[in-house]
């Protein structure tokens, strides 16, 4: 079995996240906008099976399960994602890394 390389230590200090107590906040907001986001993916699954009913009626019950299942996974996906994204950001975990490029290799 190869040897692990040792962990990366961080010349800014540990993240929010690293902390249990610091990061159950953090989250819980996170938790928060998913719900939000379902929330909202719900609403749009509604609005687009009303429009989709007054435009062709009922066609087939596949053609609004397709919709709601499109639609719904491309919004919680896009809301899980960019919510990674927003909280690895605001809680520092992005600054606590090290650099390993941070000389002029690349420049």
């Amino acid at each position: 079995m190869p040897d692990r390389p040792p962990p990366l230590k961080s010349s800014h200090g540990p993240s929010a996240l690293d902390d249990p107590m610091r990061a159950a906040p953090i989250w819980a907001h996170y938790r928060r906008m998913l719900r939000l986001a379902g929330d909202v993916s719900l609403g749009v699954i509604g609005i687009v099976w009303v429009y989709l009913y007054h435009l062709f009626g009922l066609v087939s019950i596949h053609l609004y399960i397709a919709t709601a299942l499109g639609i719904g996974a491309t919004i919680m996906l896009m809301a899980a994602l960019m919510g990674l994204v927003f909280l690895s950001n605001a809680s520092g975990h992005d600054d606590a890394i090290e650099d390993r490029l941070e000389d002029e290799t690349w420049k």
